[in-house]
């Protein structure tokens, strides 16, 4: 297996993933192994609300991936994101000298007075800085320039602190070493969306199980990020409302449901099998399911700020396991009265599949994780094992060179051939001197195997000649 890789691990609602990859010289990504874990019971709309189940949960993932990679991981980048994930702008505000030239040690201090905000029960995950205003123009870079007056304009995302600690709590019981903790729309918004689309200005939408995560972006830049605690699992509960089983409900929606049906493709006397030889209504069924996803789109554009409202040139992008429902693109079109809506099933990222037996479904539930994976520089691997007793690395060169000398070798007497290594002239001359020493007593089976440990390369169990 690969000595240098990365791996990162997600936390979603429905499963706990993590995978392990190679970066190619030539850019691409190799994976090397993927692991999941059912994370229902314990990871609530993105939270880990109980920690000892969340640690079970991650030594599990790492177990697996180790027991893939034959190596032992030293570190793992872990993406975090959820609800009450939401921005909030800070402006930091310092008047300067006459004549005095904006320096970097001034953007440092207000960068570093807003990292220093608090914010009641919440913990600062990013700061995002949008721009600086210096006398009245806005500035990507104001250092070297002349001014009295220096604003400094940034987008602090905030996470509650209690979800933070129970984080690290989760983390810390697991025996896991992290080496960075990222916020997973970010990383993922980084290798889903394209240049122009951040640029021109857009609305990423993650759809996942327990929550969907608007990310606006404009001028290159993050604008605003919000989480909805409505998913995917809401749609299956709403179809459980009509007596039908989880799995079943599941099922049905995975293989009927869609966002947006017209009237005139509606039967009305249409029927769906719900199990137990039990049916319900086609339209009962359409309108449960189109009832819930318009509820979550229309929430989705409430939480678009409005001054963005009218420069999402680059349109709406999808992702996430909603993503795959039938019809979604045209719910958020008719919602939202955009032109272009993006469903983005797979990363821009190069994976390099020809170097790797691991395939990843591209329905757009993998996004998240290959942007995490992307996202770390730093080598996780640890030790490589060997599967010998004692799960010893041996390293090339450091064994000794042994023969073996086929005069001593027997059969069925029990008998072990001697050792000779390199210092075997060495060890026929201490056998001279031994010989000429006189021997005072029979030796032991005791004193022959102390005796036969101060001769290098020997066999701790010496023949018996007097026996």
């Amino acid at each position: 297996m690969a000595k240098d890789f990365i791996v990162a691990i997600e936390l979603g609602s429905s499963k706990m993933t993590g995978i392990a990859g190679r970066k190619n010289p030539d850019g691409s990504i190799s994976i090397l192994a993927v692991a999941k874990e059912d994370s229902a019971s314990y990871i609530r709309k993105g939270v880990a609300y109980n920690i000892e189940r969340t640690a079970q949960g991650l030594s599990n993932i790492v177990s697996k991936l180790k027991n893939t990679l034959k190596t032992e991981i030293e570190q793992v980048y872990v993406g975090i994101g959820g609800q009450s994930i939401h921005s909030v702008k800070n402006s930091i505000v310092k008047e300067l000298p006459l004549d005095c030239i904006v320096s970097q040690d001034m953007v440092n201090e207000l960068m570093d007075t807003n990292r220093s905000m608090e914010y009641k029960d919440c913990e600062i995950l990013d700061a995002i800085t949008q721009e600086y205003n210096v006398d009245g123009h806005y500035e990507d870079d104001p250092v070297g320039i002349q001014a009295r007056h220096l604003e400094g304009n940034f987008l602090n995302v905030l996470w509650r602190r209690s979800f933070y600690r129970n984080l690290n709590k989760s983390l810390d019981n697991s025996g896991i070493k992290v080496a960075e903790m990222y916020l997973a729309p970010l990383t993922m918004a980084d290798c889903v969306l394209t240049d122009a689309e951040k640029r021109a200005g857009c609305v990423l939408v993650d759809l996942g199980a327990d929550t969907t995560t608007v990310s606006v972006y404009y001028r290159n830049k993050l604008r605003h990020i919000a989480v909805l605690p409505l998913g995917g699992s809401n749609v299956t509960k709403d179809l459980e409302s009509l007596q039908i089983d989880e799995i079943n409900a599941e099922a049905m929606k995975l293989k009927h449901a869609s966002a947006l049906t017209n009237e005139k493709d509606i039967d009305a006397d249409a029927t769906l099998p719900i199990g137990d030889g039990r049916t319900i209504p086609s339209r009962m069924f359409i309108q449960v399911v189109e009832a819930r996803m318009l509820e979550i789109v229309e929430n989705v554009k409430y939480l678009v700020p409005h001054e963005f409202a009218d420069k999402l040139l680059g349109g709406i992008v999808l992702t996430g396991g909603g993503s795959n429902m039938k019809n979604v693109e045209k719910l958020f079109h008719e919602v939202f009265d955009v032109e272009k809506v993006r469903i983005a099933k797979s990363t821009t990222l190069n994976i390099n599949k020809k170097d790797s037996d691991v395939i990843l479904s591209e329905d757009g539930t993998t996004n998240t994780i290959l942007g995490l994976l992307a996202k770390g520089d730093m080598n996780c691997a640890g030790r490589a094992i060997s599967g010998s007793l004692f799960d010893e690395e041996v390293e090339p060169g450091s064994e000794n060179t042994v023969t073996l000398d086929p005069t001593l070798a027997t059969t069925g007497t029990g008998t072990q051939p001697a050792a000779q290594t390199t210092a075997q002239p060495a060890a026929n001359a201490e056998e001279e001197e031994e010989e000429k020493a006189p021997e005072p007593h029979k030796p032991t089976k005791f004193s022959r195997f102390f005796g036969s440990l101060k001769k290098f390369g020997s066999s701790i169990f010496e023949p018996d000649v007097n026996e």
